[in-house]
């Protein structure tokens, strides 16, 4: 039987029958090649040995320390853009992360709402799971696609980076004649999502995005909750594990959808709206920073370039790392 290996295309990492063969023609032991600290200790001592015809995928065991996480819930999740904000998250004790589209789009000089495209989105993400030892859930924005069968490719595509988690959002991004995907049409992308995911034995958790408060619908406030619940559920029904409304910013309505919605909820961190706690407290699972980290270190940049020009650097004095601090981050890579 020919076996089927990884192919690099690019940025894409994709399922090859010609290239295994020619790996294992090679490398019939496989080789040795750098696996997060948490999945070289889930597989034991044969953890970092890449075997032809075996996916890059993360053991079960960190599948199952997410899902659990998320069913705990109180789940502070930030969200990287590249290796080194995931370190640092990792290293200031967060016991998981997240990707965020947004800022992986900025730090590459595109903007965000899937204009950096599937291939290098999944590149990216898979250059933060090498980069850390904790679970990581990868933001695929809208799936990269409007049919179904193109959100199980890109799902699969993120299995295959390392990821344990993802989040799919209903946003069309102009590509509908409406800004959001029907319900009946969102919730067969989510079933797809999860037929892919179970194909590979994958407990992948999808965080089903909805997008309701993002986008002005012309909705009044109560038909906005409703459409949300509606959604939301549906979603849940349809194979999603929690519903994320990024932009709800209300205390009471993030209280009742938590008590409505029959799953955990998932709500961004914003200027303005409770902390972490405050969330919580109403019945809020996990709530996720976003791509307000990238914009924080963006403002900082901007503060030092302007300040530059001044002749000055204050704020590259305060907010300094140390090189030495730096390179101990990195000297396991």
């Amino acid at each position: 039987m020919a076996k089927i290996g990884i192919e690099f295309h690019g940025a894409m990492i994709a399922p090859n029958v010609a290239a295994g063969q020619r790996f294992s023609d090679q490398h019939p032991r496989g080789v040795r090649v750098r696996f997060p600290p948490a999945w070289r200790a889930a597989a034991g001592e044969d953890g970092g040995v890449f075997t032809p015809g075996a996916a890059m995928i993360a053991p079960q065991s960190v599948f199952q320390s997410f899902r659990q996480l998320n069913q705990q819930g109180r789940l502070l999740l930030p969200c990287a853009w590249d290796a080194a904000s995931a370190r640092l998250f990792e290293a200031a004790g967060h016991p998981a992360i997240a990707t965020t589209s947004g800022g992986i789009a900025y730090a590459r000089g595109v903007g965000d709402a899937q204009r950096l495209g599937r291939e290098a989105m999944l590149r990216e993400i898979a250059a933060i799971v090498r980069s850390v030892g904790v679970p990581v859930s990868a933001d695929i924005e809208a799936g990269y696609g409007l049919p179904p069968h193109e959100v199980a490719l890109t799902v699969r595509g993120a299995l295959e980076a390392g990821a344990v988690g993802v989040n799919l959002e209903d946003n069309g991004h102009g590509a509908l004649p409406q800004p959001l995907f029907a319900i009946a049409a969102q919730c067969e992308r989510l079933a797809a999502a999860r037929q892919a995911a179970d194909a590979l034995g994958a407990p992948l958790w999808i965080n089903a995005r909805v997008d309701t408060y993002l986008l002005d619908l012309g909705l009044d406030d109560e038909l906005r909750f409703a459409e949300t619940l509606a959604r939301g559920k549906a979603y849940l029904a349809a194979g999603a594990d929690m519903v994320f409304a990024p932009g709800l910013a209300d205390v009471e309505e993030a209280r009742r959808l938590a008590a409505d919605l029959g799953g955990p909820l998932n709500l961004m961190a914003l200027p303005g709206v409770p902390g972490a706690s405050g969330w919580f407290d109403v019945g809020v699972a996990r709530v996720s920073l976003g791509v307000g980290p990238m914009l924080a270190a963006m403002g900082l940049a901007l503060r030092m370039a302007e300040e530059a020009r001044a002749g000055v650097w204050t704020a590259m004095t305060e907010h300094h790392y140390g090189f030495a601090e730096a390179e101990a981050l990195f000297a396991q890579s």
